[in-house]
C-alpha cells in the first residue's frame, strides 16, 4: 500500500470507529408507564401494549413498556387490583406463570429494595435461566413490586445477563411515595 492510501484507509478506519463510539447500544432514557408513580430507566425507545391476561384467577388488563437493544428485551408492565389485598396472591401467580413459560430451573429469588414499594408483599428479584418460545437458552431477571392497588413486573431476558446493564436498570426502579400520576 501507498503511505497516501494508507493514510485514507486509517482515515476511514478512524471516522468508522467514531461514528460507531456515537452511536450506543443503550441510550437510556426514563419513562414513567401511564397512570403508575412509577419511573425507571429503559435503554431504548419503549413500545407500548395492553391485553387481558388471568391474574389473581381472573381476565385483568396489563399495560406493557418494552424495547430490544444489546441482545436483550427489557420490559415493565403492570395491572390495577381491584383490591391490593389481592397483591402478595397475584405476584405469587405471576412469578410462578413467568417461570413455567420459561421452562426455568427454579429461579433464585432476593430481596429488592425499592423505593416506594409497599413493605408487604416485600418487592423482590427472580434471577432464572430458562427457554425461549423458540427453545433458544435465556437468561432472566425480574422484579415483582406493588403499590396500592398496582402490581408491577419489571424484566429483562438475554441470551447473556450483563451485570452492569441489569444494575442500571433495576436501580432505577423508583415509585412516588402518593397515588399514581
Amino acid at each position: 500500500m501507498t503511505p497516501p492510501l494508507m493514510a485514507r484507509v486509517t482515515a476511514a478506519s478512524l471516522l468508522l470507529l467514531l461514528l460507531a463510539a456515537c452511536n450506543p447500544v443503550f441510550n437510556w432514557r426514563e419513562v414513567r408507564p401511564d397512570n403508575t408513580a412509577l419511573t425507571l430507566l429503559l435503554p431504548c425507545k419503549p413500545d407500548k401494549a395492553r391485553r387481558s391476561v388471568p391474574l389473581g384467577g381472573r381476565p385483568t388488563e396489563l399495560a406493557m413498556l418494552g424495547c430490544d437493544a444489546g441482545d436483550a428485551t427489557f420490559a415493565v408492565a403492570v395491572a390495577t387490583l381491584d383490591d391490593a389485598a389481592q397483591a402478595a396472591a397475584v405476584l405469587a401467580g405471576w412469578q410462578t406463570a413467568t417461570l413455567a413459560n420459561l421452562k426455568a430451573d427454579g429461579g433464585q429469588t432476593g430481596p429488592l429494595t425499592l423505593p416506594g414499594a409497599d413493605a408487604l408483599p416485600p418487592a423482590v428479584l427472580v434471577r432464572a435461566s430458562g427457554q425461549r418460545a423458540d427453545g433458544r437458552a435465556v437468561q432472566s431477571q425480574a422484579a415483582y413490586f406493588s403499590q396500592g392497588r398496582q402490581v408491577f413486573q419489571a424484566v429483562i431476558y438475554a441470551d447473556r445477563m450483563d451485570p452492569e446493564v441489569a444494575e442500571t436498570f433495576f436501580s432505577s426502579l423508583k415509585l412516588d411515595g402518593g397515588n399514581p400520576r
